[in-house]
């Protein structure tokens, strides 16, 4: 069974592993004529089976492989592969119909038919899983096509027939997990690897029920020893499946308590009913002896129970109707009072109800003296025929050291194998870091976390993607994916922050810091943002802080105006925004005189601003900050401090005092000489500092006195505290303050 395995010749090794006894044949397929090589029997030697469920896996693997040997010896041959039938306990079947479309008109290929199949079996899947409301996982089986159709038209054969869509409808049939999984491991035990897996009345129909036969409406009956197995034919197709839990083992129960001897004896017994008297020893040592008919007695009422719920179910299967005739095969229907009662049961004549098995397998050629024509073969021969036309197949992959079973749709991938073995789906791909939520103006952001790395993904040790295709036997390592790091981000990230606003302060441009409130204090833009702070981002300043920050003092009785309005020292000032504060008294056209009545100002036709100051922002003009402007703003804030001022002195409209030139030039001298201002010593990161030549200090001052290099950034923010709490530059600071200065690392 290598990649040729199909080819005529080639030996298929079909195995059905009963409740009672494991049966073994071997043979080859020419033409349409299947050729026998070898035949074996073995029973179990203890109750390891049940109802079709294997129990003792390590002790049914023994038994295999003691068949196997004994085939191997007449063949002489290893045998490798071997295919095998699942009984119907605990059966689930899906009827379904699927639909493939051509772009064009074309000739229907082999793979067409195929692929349209194999989307009957997944819809079928998808079926089963919505309305299977427990925790066992099921598998297919095995299907079995009920129609095709060209172009909506019933056909018996699709191929090469020209057609815009071929349509299929099939019985899809599912067992358990633990039933499967019995199988192929006890078949591990026994060295063999599962070649084809089919269901037991699907096998045996293959043999019993010739596709000439099948548009009569029959049913066939595999009673074995633990569970009997139920398949109904009618015009032409199989149409339904079905199980009962109950078969031969109920029938040797009886003997066995009847003749109060052990199963084995029991088993002999019920084997031997042709003779006409059959002699035994009980378990009391006495031998004993009972007639066919005696068994007959014994018998009748537990084929009576069966014979009715078997007769019950094939009407169910049947839309309620009894079937023209039955066909009985298996070693658990043996009996002639069984296929009598069933046919009284069904109420169709005891002629129509038969046991087959020597006249339906004389038409397979034997190559073996003295070969065993009996019922209980029809099932491992029919395993065997299965296998020439095996769709049903499942693979055994290897997924992170542990064995998975998948089934074989012809295009399975990695993901397929990840999601049957439990993998996690989020362990595939990469995972976000934790985000970041806050408030921004009113409204609830979100930063989301950055990638962490993809899963790594092997298959035989060569790394793939997720989607890469696998094939039986391969081994699997997936390395799950990892989580990215937190969000994070500072004020200025953000894309509705803008690095500073700029003004007209006396004819001379004025570049100012934007500062944000954040949870009721006010935060620079290299603030780094908390889980669930509430953020406003400070698009104004208002008059008397753009002074503060310029260091000039605004005198009482001082002229203020604003975009050549009067206004005051509160007034909120956005960006490209102009004022003027001097001494004098303007006579501009254009200047209004402010009332209490009139709100904070009155903007010129061209521009429109918003008249609250919680929400006022110039959507028009709004940018991306930029790092290298906030960052030049920082390094360099003493310095644009001294050139503002240096600009703005002759024109006698910045110094609160310069009432006159003799003054300035007084006040010009005292500062060559020194003597001008009070001296102040403040704390600054534990040492005492002197602050000398002003009589008002603001927190920017400090830095004209200590050795703090704001142009070589040593950390991603700048932390200013006074007194144990934050502070920004313009703030007034006075002697015995405690300041701290330093980068956030």
């Amino acid at each position: 069974m290598e990649e040729d395995k199909k080819n005529p010749g080639q030996l298929v090794f079909g195995l059905d592993i009963g409740t009672r006894s494991l049966v073994g044949t071997v043979g080859y397929m020419t033409g349409n004529t299947f050729h026998v090589v070898a035949q074996c029997v073995r029973e179990h030697e203890s109750r390891s089976m049940l109802d079709g469920q294997i129990h003792d896996i390590n002790t049914v693997g023994r038994s295999i492989t003691e068949v196997k040997q004994k085939l191997e010896a007449q063949i002489g041959k290893q045998l490798n592969e071997v295919c095998i039938a699942a009984a119907g306990r605990v059966l689930k079947t899906v009827t379904t119909t699927a639909e493939l479309y051509f772009s064009e008109e074309k000739a229907v290929e082999a793979e067409d038919v195929h692929s349209v199949e194999m989307l009957g079996v997944e819809k079928a899947f998808e079926e089963l899983a919505s309305f299977n409301t427990s925790d066992t996982r099921f598998y297919c089986v095995g299907y079995t096509v009920v129609r095709y159709y060209m172009n909506d038209i019933q056909m018996s054969v699709l191929l090469k027939h020209k057609a815009r869509k071929i349509s299929v409808e099939l019985i899809a049939t599912f067992l358990p997990d633990d039933v499967v999984d019995g199988l192929y491991r006890a078949v591990e035990v026994a060295g063999l690897q599962v070649a084809n897996l089919t269901l037991e009345p699907i096998a045996a129909i293959q043999v019993a029920i010739p596709e000439s036969f099948r548009m009569l409406n029959i049913a066939l009956v595999d009673v074995g020893a633990g569970t009997s197995d139920i398949s109904i034919t009618k015009d032409g197709s199989i149409v339904a499946y079905g199980m009962i839990p109950m078969a031969g083992d109920e029938i040797t129960e009886a003997i066995v308590k009847h003749c109060l001897v052990d199963f084995a004896t029991g088993e002999s017994i019920k084997t031997s009913y042709k003779k006409k008297i059959i002699k035994y020893n009980d378990i009391m040592g006495i031998q004993q002896k009972i007639t066919s008919e005696e068994i007959d007695k014994v018998v009748e009422p537990v084929i009576r129970s069966m014979t009715k719920e078997i007769g019950d179910k094939i009407r169910e299967l049947n839309g309620g109707e009894p079937v023209s005739a039955v066909f009985v095969v298996g070693g658990g229907g043996k009996l002639p009072l069984f296929s009598q009662l069933l046919a009284d049961e069904l109420n169709i004549s005891r002629q129509r109800c038969a046991l087959r098995g020597e006249e339906v397998l004389r038409e397979i050629d034997y190559q073996i003296k003295d070969p065993m024509l009996d019922p209980m073969f029809v099932t491992p021969i029919g395993i065997c025929l299965n296998f020439y036309d095996s769709k049903n197949n499942f693979i055994y992959v290897n997924f992170n050291g542990e064995r998975v079973k998948l089934y074989d749709n012809g295009h399975l991938m990695v993901v397929d194998a990840a999601i049957q073995a439990g993998f996690p789906n989020e362990g595939l791909f990469p995972k976000r870091g934790k985000a970041l939520e806050f408030t921004l103006n009113g409204t609830p952001h979100m930063i989301r976390g950055e990638l962490g790395e993809t899963a790594v993904v092997k298959v035989n040790d060569e790394e793939v993607s997720i989607n890469s295709s696998i094939r039986a036997g391969d081994k699997i390592t997936v390395k799950e994916s990892t989580a990215g790091a937190p969000a994070s981000a500072q004020i200025r990230k953000l894309k509705e922050y803008e690095a500073a606003l700029t003004v007209i302060v006396n004819d001379a441009q004025v570049t100012l810091p934007k500062y944000a409130d954040v949870n009721g204090e006010l935060q620079s833009g290299y603030y780094e943002i908390k889980e669930n702070d509430n953020i406003k981002l400070l698009d104004y300043y208002t008059v008397k802080q753009i002074a503060d920050f310029m260091d000039v003092k605004l005198k009482d009785g001082m002229n203020i105006y604003v975009n050549n309005k009067l206004s005051d020292e509160n007034t909120l000032v956005y960006s490209n925004f102009s004022i003027i504060w001097t001494l004098e008294e303007l006579n501009l056209s254009d200047v209004v005189e402010e009332t209490a009545d009139d709100g904070f100002e009155e903007l010129p036709d061209d521009e429109s601003y918003e008249e609250d100051e919680h929400d006022a922002l110039d959507d028009t003009d709004e940018a991306e900050a930029t790092d290298d402007a906030l960052d030049i703003m920082m390094a360099d804030t003493l310095d644009a401090l001294k050139k503002v001022k240096e600009a703005m002195e002759p024109s006698g409209t910045i110094e609160a005092d310069a009432e006159s030139s003799e003054d300035v030039k007084e006040n010009a001298g005292e500062e060559e000489t020194g003597h001008s201002g009070t001296s102040i010593v403040v704390k600054v990161n534990g040492e005492d500092v002197t602050l000398t030549g002003k009589n008002d200090y603001i927190y920017v001052d400090v830095f004209e006195f200590i050795d703090f290099d704001l142009s070589k950034p040593q950390g991603h923010a700048v932390v200013t505290r006074l007194n144990g709490r934050t502070a920004v530059f313009n703030e007034q600071i006075k002697a015995g303050d405690v300041i701290e200065v330093y980068w956030e690392k």
